[in-house]
Order: C-alpha cells, then sequence, then structure tokens
C-alpha cells in the first residue's frame, strides 16, 4: 500500500516546485532580453526586472550572467529541434520528401519568429557568444543539422531536388535564410503566413527538377474567372 506524504514531504515539494518556477521565470526573461538586446547587451539587472525578481537572486539559480546566458543558448536550439522532430512525425507515412521540407520551414520559421524567444536569442547571438559557452549548443545545433540533412538527402534520393545541386549546400542556404528572417521580419508589415508561403514556394521552386515543376504547374487548377 502505498504511503501518503507527509507535511514534511508536501513542505519540501511545494519548495522544489516554487524553486523550479522562479529558475524558469529567470530562464524565460533572460531569452527575452538576449533576444531584444543581444549578448552584449543583455544585463541581470534588465532579466532581474523582467523576471520581476531582485538581481541577486539570480545567483541562487546561476552562478554568473554567462552561465544563464549558455543555459538559454542551449535551451533555443534544443527546444527548435524537438519542435521540428514533433511536426515532422505528425506527418502522414507517405508523405513526400519534398513535402516533408515545406513542413521542416514552415515549423522552423514560426518557432523562430513566433513561439519562441529562445529559438530567436539562439539563432540572433550565435555568432555573438564566446566559445566556451558554445560546447552544448553546438552539440544540439549539429543534431538539428542532422535532421535537415536527412530531409534534403531524401529528396535528392528520390528524384525530387534538382540532379545539379548538392543537398549539403542547399541546407546551409536554406537554414542561413532561414534563420535571417529573424534579423528583419517585422509583424507590422506583414503577417507570419505570408513569410511561410514566401519561404516554402522560393525551396519549392529552387530545388525542384525543371520537369517535376512544370508538370506541377500544368495539374494546377486555372482559377475561376
Amino acid at each position: 500500500m502505498a504511503r501518503k506524504p507527509t507535511a514534511s514531504a508536501s513542505a519540501t515539494s511545494e519548495v522544489e516546485s516554487k524553486s523550479a518556477r522562479t529558475r524558469q521565470r529567470i530562464l524565460d526573461a533572460a531569452a527575452h532580453v538576449l533576444s531584444v538586446k543581444g549578448f552584449a547587451g543583455t544585463r541581470l539587472s534588465d532579466v532581474a526586472e523582467f523576471a520581476q525578481l531582485q538581481a541577486p537572486a539570480i545567483y541562487y539559480y546561476f552562478s554568473s550572467r554567462e552561465d544563464l546566458i549558455e543555459e538559454v543558448m542551449f535551451c533555443g536550439i534544443s527546444d527548435m529541434r524537438s519542435h521540428l522532430q514533433e511536426a515532422l512525425d505528425a506527418l502522414p507515412d507517405g508523405t513526400s520528401p519534398l513535402d516533408r521540407i515545406m513542413t521542416a520551414v514552415e515549423a522552423h520559421l514560426r518557432h523562430e519568429l513566433e513561439l519562441s524567444d529562445y529559438a530567436t536569442a539562439s539563432i540572433r547571438n550565435s555568432g555573438q557568444i564566446p566559445e566556451h559557452l558554445r560546447s552544448r549548443e553546438r552539440k544540439e545545433s549539429a543534431a538539428y543539422g542532422r535532421i535537415w540533412q536527412r530531409l534534403f538527402d531524401d529528396a535528392a534520393a528520390d528524384g525530387e531536388m534538382r540532379a545539379d545541386l548538392d543537398p549539403r549546400i542547399v541546407q546551409g542556404l536554406v537554414l542561413g535564410a532561414l534563420n535571417w528572417a529573424a534579423e528583419w521580419w517585422d509583424p507590422r508589415r506583414g503577417s507570419l503566413d505570408s513569410i511561410v508561403a514566401n519561404a516554402q514556394g522560393l525551396v519549392r521552386s529552387g530545388i525542384t527538377p525543371v520537369a517535376a515543376a512544370s508538370a506541377r504547374r500544368k495539374r494546377a487548377p486555372r482559377a475561376s474567372t
């Protein structure tokens, strides 16, 4: 028979739960500040203000500013990898490699621009963070890149990518363009749906073999007049 938790155990659990929530609040605040102000401009006082805490309280959870930023950077790419994998896993069996790439383009952009300050912070600051803070982030970035490698390799193997294109180079160019959207996109000047549709159109038309693209256009129904 399972024992009921004692009052002492319940109190300990409540303290641990409150501590976990506070730590998460600090991380969320740091992700927001880092995404807006960048590595050089992120101060613990700004993080504390956004988290509605006293700045010294941060040191109870993170030993330094660098320790906090390193965690945010790791979470940014780790969460993006999980988001992308979940989006791909949700597709029906038999989804074509090209359509899987379109799903990946949308998942990346929506997570980067709409769903996660962590992703924005990680992408916008990847070139600013000192090397000694990038060990875990680099491993996650490599794992994220391998998902995209498989997508483009599968498209090439199935004849859904032009034979004159190198999947590795295409991967780098596509991810570079998607990441750059975090620098220039302004939600006041255009919808995220439009960004996603344009990105998908560019990638699809850029990598699809000419014959297949022509056949697809011929099959598309004409708009009624």
